[in-house]
């Protein structure tokens, strides 16, 4: 059996992106043989006992590009242990922990095609300059303005690594 682990993800500004490195350099410590890839780039899972599969969170969503990776790969995805993780601005709000529950159902459209064996819910980077539309960047500067975020990276780097960590358990990779 193929003992490969692939991370995918499906990032805007690249916040989602460094968490798909730290998941996979975490598993790579773990004696997994990991390959991370933009979701865009992967052709064939074949090659993979496992997937887990991340996407950047808009308008209360998944990318469109992470849904569509989804459904092309839904059957192979049936067929082995998937994780799945979101990075999502809302976590990092000063009550961000509180939100939680309601994050974790923007994963509902997700689960309704695959069925995911752990879910990742992970805050990410607010930079301004990078969101794309001027009135999207006008409503966060007012957010910030009144308190309900601070731009900077709210990524909790100890908790993508413990989450990472917990997947060994789900894994047929890290066991053979």
């Amino acid at each position: 059996m193929n003992n490969k682990i692939l991370v995918t993800y499906a990032s805007r500004a690249g916040s989602t992106a460094g968490v798909a490195e730290a998941i996979g350099k975490t598993l790579s410590e773990k004696g997994a043989r990991v390959d991370v890839l933009r979701m865009q780039d992967v052709n064939d899972l074949a090659p993979y006992a496992a997937v887990v599969a991340g996407s950047a969170i808009q308008n209360k969503q998944w990318l469109p590009e992470a849904m569509q990776f989804l459904k092309d790969h839904q059957a192979d995805l049936a067929q082995k242990s998937c994780m799945v993780f979101l990075v999502c601005m809302t976590l990092a709000m000063k009550t961000g922990e509180t939100y939680r529950p309601f994050v974790s159902e923007f994963l509902a459209p997700v689960r309704a095609l695959v069925k995911p064996v752990s879910e990742g819910l992970f805050a990410g980077v607010l930079d301004i300059s990078k969101v794309p539309s001027s009135s999207d960047r006008l409503k966060f500067r007012l957010s910030v303005l009144f308190g309900v975020w601070k731009e900077g990276d709210h990524r909790d780097w100890n908790a993508i690594r413990s989450w990472a960590e917990s997947l060994s358990q789900f894994l047929p990779a890290l066991h053979e």
